[in-house]
């Protein structure tokens, strides 16, 4: 008997080290999973982010890769840390593209998919840690890198928020483009009525409430391949609520609760005499943020327009047009068949209204979900028709 004394003191200290190899080891694996979950939810975010912005511009790679940067950096990383634990986030490097065969590619026409990876580097374990000390084995160093990656293209959308306006094919004119050619302006037709043109007013919601086109003017919508929609009447107000999207603003209205889009550059045949083809001025526009003009009433001489308005919200590198300014003029606008939604055709909205029964012009742009489709959505991916959305493919 005397020889079993302090057997149990043994087998004590034995289980005791096991247990607490096995606590090591949950709490080194909970740890690098919470780490691995943080960081694939800040690669997911950089991929969805910077596959909107592939629309086949030129300069549709450094939109991507800087929209991924901000949106994967955006997340928290190591235990929510902001500062991902010192190690440094999301870089342009972490960030490549590929094309529609998936073979990677640095052309901005050829990009479909964004594909963000990242390793967050050393970080430290407890279990390893020991055992190597305990060893002396300095091939346990106590730490391990962990990774993620998100792969991210665009498809149309279930439904999407156009603005509340139809547009029929022309005659003879079929799917993707219905008889029109990219650069062509199309005359939204208020005065002389819907029927007689290509474009007009028409409610997303089926109605024919002038309160409801200004409330869908404004952002409130949802449409579906399918839908009819209403032939409604418009407000005075209406032309207000469109004008914004200029930055041109009156009673009292501002930038900070009606956002403009980054230039308030106005197209009319006064001011653009090829009367088509706008939009590469209008996105070099954007690019330096420029108003309409200098002031209100230069903006009506410039244009051969009457706004009636009180402001423009300020422009340049700093102003309200980069601080508030959002994609306000590029549009989805249904296409309209037998009565009912058939299709989304990409727009740029190229003139204020001064008033709501004038007609103004809007430029083709394309079928809006075409690749190249500068027009952008939101909402749940999956659908046959509509602007593009992102989407994690892998």
């Amino acid at each position: 008997m005397s020889r079993e004394r302090g057997g149990v003191i043994v087998a004590f200290a034995l289980l005791l080290m096991l247990l607490m190899g096995f606590m090591g080891l949950a709490l080194d694996f909970g740890h690098l999973y919470i780490i691995r979950t943080e960081l694939q939810t800040a690669m997911d975010a950089c991929a969805l982010a910077g596959a909107q912005e592939l629309n086949g511009q030129p300069d549709a790679l450094t939109r991507a890769t800087n929209a991924g940067i901000a949106a994967g950096n955006a997340n928290r990383v190591d235990m929510q840390l902001a500062s991902w634990n010192g190690k440094g986030g999301v870089t342009a490097a972490d960030i490549a593209f590929r094309d529609k065969d998936h073979v990677a590619t640095t052309s901005s026409a050829a990009a479909r998919y964004v594909r963000c990876t990242h390793t967050q580097p050393a970080t430290q374990t407890s279990l390893l840690l020991m055992f190597g000390q305990a060893t002396g084995t300095t091939a346990y160093a106590g730490t391990m890198d962990v990774g993620a990656a998100a792969e991210a293209t665009t498809t149309p959308a279930q439904s999407t928020c156009p603005v509340p306006l139809a547009i029929r094919p022309k005659a003879g004119g079929a799917a993707p483009d219905y008889g029109f050619a990219k650069g062509d302006w199309v005359t939204l037709l208020s005065k002389t009525g819907a029927t007689n043109g290509q474009i007009g007013w028409a409610n997303l919601d089926g109605s024919n409430s002038a309160s409801e086109t200004n409330a869908e003017l404004a952002g409130h919508c949802g449409t579906r391949v399918g839908d009819t929609l209403g032939t409604p009447g418009v407000q005075q107000s209406i032309a207000d609520i469109w004008n914004t999207r200029f930055g041109i603003y009156k009673n009292g209205d501002g930038p900070s609760a009606n956002p403009p889009d980054f230039t308030g550059r106005v197209y009319t045949g006064t001011s653009w005499s090829p009367g088509r083809a706008a939009y590469s001025d209008f996105v070099a526009k954007r690019q330096s943020f420029a108003p309409c003009a200098a002031s209100v009433s230069d903006c009506e001489k410039n244009n051969d327009i009457k706004l009636n308005a009180q402001s423009l919200a300020s422009s340049g590198a700093g102003g309200d047009m980069q601080r508030y300014g959002t994609n306000r003029r590029l549009v989805a606008v249904p296409v309209v068949q037998g009565g009912k939604v058939a299709d989304f055709v990409c727009m740029l909205i190229l003139q204020p209204l001064s008033t709501p029964m004038v007609d103004v012009q809007l430029e083709y742009l394309g079928n809006a979900s075409s690749a190249d489709s500068p027009c952008t959505g939101s909402g749940l991916p999956g659908g046959a028709a509509g602007p593009l959305v992102p989407v994690l493919v892998r």
